[in-house]
C-alpha cells in the first residue's frame, strides 16, 4: 500500500513530520492489521532513512523476517527461494512474465500462486507474491536472492551458491559445508547450481566474497597470462 501511493509514501517517510501523527496516521490507515504489525512499521516510519526507498526496503526486509521466523525448524523457505529461482532463470519466457513492468501486481502476484500451489510453503508463496508486486526496478533474481540472503540471516546462518560442473554427492556436499561454515564463522546453507562450461573445480560465492577454482577461469587467466 505504501509502496503504491506517492502521496503516503512522502508522508511517512518525511522525517519533519511529527511520529505521533504518523502514528496515529497509521492506526487509523492500517486498522485492519494486528497491534504488534503496526507497533513494528510505526518504529519504521517513525526512524530516519536516507530515502523513500531506503525505508520500503526496510519495511519489506521486516515482513520477510516476521514470516521466515514463522516457519517451523523443518522448512527451509532460502531452499524453496532458490528453487524457484533457478525455474525462472531457466525460462526466458517465465522470467519476462515474473519480471515485466507491462503486468500489474496482483496479475504477477496470481501467476506466482499458481505456480507454486503445492509445491512450495505458503510463507514462501507470501515472499514471492510481495516481491513481485514491488520490484522497485529489481529483477526477479536480485530479489529472490536478497530474500534468501534475509531469511537466512534471521535464521544466523549464511547462503553459499557453489557452482560445480557436475552433480556433487551428499557427502562431498556435507564435508564442503561444513568446511565452508568454518572459514566464515557461522552456520551455512549451500545451494548447488549445475554449470558443465565451468569444466571442473567450484566456484563459491558467499554474499559478495566470491572463491572462483573453476577449470574454465583458470584457463582463462593462463591465455592472459600468454597473450601478456
Amino acid at each position: 500500500m505504501i509502496g503504491s501511493s506517492i502521496k503516503l509514501l512522502a508522508f511517512l517517510a518525511d522525517p519533519s513530520e511529527d511520529v505521533t501523527a504518523k502514528k496515529g496516521f497509521v492506526d487509523r490507515v492500517f486498522a485492519p492489521f494486528t497491534e504488534p504489525a503496526r507497533a513494528l512499521l510505526t518504529s519504521i516510519v517513525g526512524s530516519r532513512w536516507s530515502s523513500h526507498r531506503e525505508m520500503l526496503a526496510g519495511i519489506e526486509e521486516v515482513g520477510i523476517r516476521v514470516i521466515a521466523k514463522s516457519a517451523p525448524a523443518d522448512l527451509s523457505i532460502e531452499g524453496e527461494l532458490f528453487s524457484f529461482g533457478e525455474i525462472v532463470s531457466s525460462d526466458a519466457n517465465l522470467e519476462l512474465a515474473v519480471g515485466t513492468k507491462l503486468s500489474d501486481g496482483p496479475a504477477k502476484s496470481a501467476l506466482v500462486e499458481k505456480l507454486l500451489a503445492g509445491k512450495a510453503s505458503q510463507q514462501t508463496v507470501s515472499i514471492v507474491s510481495q516481491l513481485v508486486q514491488q520490484p522497485r526496478g529489481r529483477r526477479i533474481g536480485e530479489l529472490l536472492r536478497n530474500a534468501s540472503a534475509i531469511v537466512a540471516d534471521q535464521a544466523n546462518e549464511l547462503v553459499a551458491v557453489v557452482t560445480s560442473a557436475g552433480p556433487i554427492d551428499t557427502a562431498q556436499l556435507t564435508r564442503l559445508e561444513r568446511g565452508l561454515a568454518k572459514q566464515f564463522g557461522r552456520s551455512l546453507r549451500v545451494n548447488l547450481v549445475i554449470d558443465p562450461t565451468i569444466l571442473g573445480g567450484l566456484r563459491v560465492q558467499v554474499g559478495d566474497e566470491v572463491i572462483d577454482g573453476t577449470v574454465s577461469t583458470r584457463l582463462a587467466d593462463l591465455r592472459l597470462q600468454l597473450a601478456g
